[in-house]
């Protein structure tokens, strides 16, 4: 019995050695362009999906028949999603094609039956594969409502889709919304990026150009000729008083 042990405890020390010197030679590829194999593959599928079922196994899904929620989610969805999960109506993107694992086309695929897992998935992302963990910004009424709409994806076409998110509020989840990627031509708000450029570069320039005024006491200027000749005019004006025998003024300062 001993012995064997021993044996065991040998054979896993050269087994953690082989692992850690075929890791440090850098012989595994970790480029997205690259695919696992397929035996790679199989095991991390299995284990996303038992880690996954495991800590959803206890979340309690509320009613997701509820059109605001399913509005709401709509809003949000089309702001945050749409660049990897794509839409009806929205043709593949650079990101949905690049990333690896490749995201899922929720328009075509949907999402699994049990929404708890779909919720755990928003809530808390997975890890390398380019899924946010969008509960660090968002509340968990607003993640149901990414799932409420989800379930509701599939049945839609490219007009039901627009008619819907229209009707939201758009990215909107209670506070902590910040600009999302612009996927050119995939939305109806979407506009060109160069025009976004341009817009922020004269916004900076306006700035610059009112802090230089600002600055030279122009803005006044532009607005009140005569506050403005008060400003450029001198503090004060030098006192003066006549000598009793003077013709010239004598300055008192």
């Amino acid at each position: 019995m001993k012995r064997t042990v021993q044996i065991l405890l040998g054979a896993c020390v050269v087994l953690a050695i082989g692992v850690a010197s075929v890791a440090y030679v850098g012989l595994i590829n970790v480029g997205a362009d690259d695919p696992h194999s397929a035996p790679v593959h199989a095991f991390l599928n299995l284990v996303r999906e038992r880690s996954i079922a495991v800590r959803a196994r206890d979340i309690e899904a509320p009613a997701l028949d509820d059109p605001g929620l399913i509005r709401a989610g709509a809003g949000n969805y089309n702001a945050m999603c749409i660049g990897c999960h794509l839409a009806p109506g929205v043709a593949a993107t650079e990101l949905s094609q690049s990333l690896y694992p490749a995201p899922p086309n929720l328009a075509v695929q949907g999402i699994p039956d049990d929404p708890a897992i779909s919720f755990w998935i928003i809530k808390h992302g997975i890890k390398a594969t380019g899924m946010p963990a969008w509960g660090k910004s968002m509340g968990d009424d607003y993640l149901w409502g990414l799932v409420a709409f989800l379930q509701q994806l599939p049945q839609m076409d490219a007009d039901s889709y627009q008619t819907l998110v229209a009707s939201s509020a758009g990215h909107q989840h209670g506070g902590g919304e910040s600009m999302m990627h612009n996927h050119e031509g995939q939305r109806g708000d979407a506009k060109p990026a160069h025009h976004e450029a341009k817009g922020v570069a004269s916004d900076s320039a306006d700035q610059h150009v009112s802090e230089q005024h600002d600055d030279a006491g122009v803005n006044a200027v532009h607005h009140d000729p005569e506050q403005a000749q008060e400003q450029q005019a001198p503090a004060s004006t030098p006192k003066t008083h006549k000598h009793p025998d003077a013709k010239e003024p004598l300055h008192e300062n």
